[in-house]
């Protein structure tokens, strides 16, 4: 099966072989929902690395080299994703992983679904304290701040990252979704956040449904 095969070029880090299966899938006609389908495989094949990376089987190199191919994949495919088309945001999103953090994956693969599903994202990068982010939210007035972690030591830094976005007066403006492997319910509730995720289109829907909430109070 094709998107098996690009599930494991993923898993695999076979580049050449990835886009040489997407490239047949997506075949002579290609539609948002077939683009749609090498995401969600794609996805599944970053859960292969991540669980080789945890595993000793590949190290930090390879996870950031899985998440440029997720990256590009995504550009490949934003022409036939129809937000992309339309070019019309439905919100506006600042992400970033907290500080004492240097994984980027699952960022970067949230990221990506986000922007393919019509949100304007502003990603500050890896190991950022709380204040970066405080100083991006007054640059550009985000609906939505997304807090990525996936060290355990993530859950503090996210917490306070949550308390100086409260300090700052921001809290009121924003929803706030936390993601990465150690959260859970618990965690998510210490930490002050609004919601949390630990697989990226389950929070691109969350993420989703605020807007939808939001422009529906607007119209009432």
């Amino acid at each position: 099966m094709i998107l098996e095969d690009i599930q494991n070029a993923i898993g695999e880090l076979d580049e050449d072989l990835l886009f040489e299966r997407i490239d047949e899938y997506l075949g002579g006609n290609p539609t948002e929902e077939s683009a749609w389908e090498i995401i969600r495989y794609s996805q599944k094949g970053t859960r292969i690395v991540g669980d080789h990376y945890h595993n000793g089987i590949y190290f930090l190199g390879d996870l950031i080299y899985a998440g440029e191919l997720m990256t590009e994949i995504i550009d490949k495919l934003k022409p036939y994703i129809s937000h992309y088309k339309e070019g019309d945001y439905i919100g506006k999103m600042l992400i970033g992983t907290v500080q004492g953090d240097l994984h980027d994956i699952g960022k970067n693969i949230f990221k990506g679904m986000s922007e393919a599903a019509g949100f304007q994202v502003y990603d500050i990068g890896i190991d950022q304290s709380a204040d970066a982010f405080v100083e991006k939210a007054h640059d550009i007035k985000p609906d939505i701040i997304g807090l990525s972690g996936v060290l355990t030591l993530a859950i503090d830094a996210m917490k306070r990252t949550v308390d100086v976005i409260k300090e700052a007066g921001l809290r009121s403006d924003v929803k706030i979704i936390v993601g990465g492997t150690p959260l859970t319910d618990e965690a998510a509730k210490h930490i002050g956040a609004d919601a949390y995720s630990i697989k990226a289109n389950e929070g691109v829907e969350i993420c989703r449904g605020w807007m939808e909430k939001r422009d529906l109070s607007q119209i009432i």
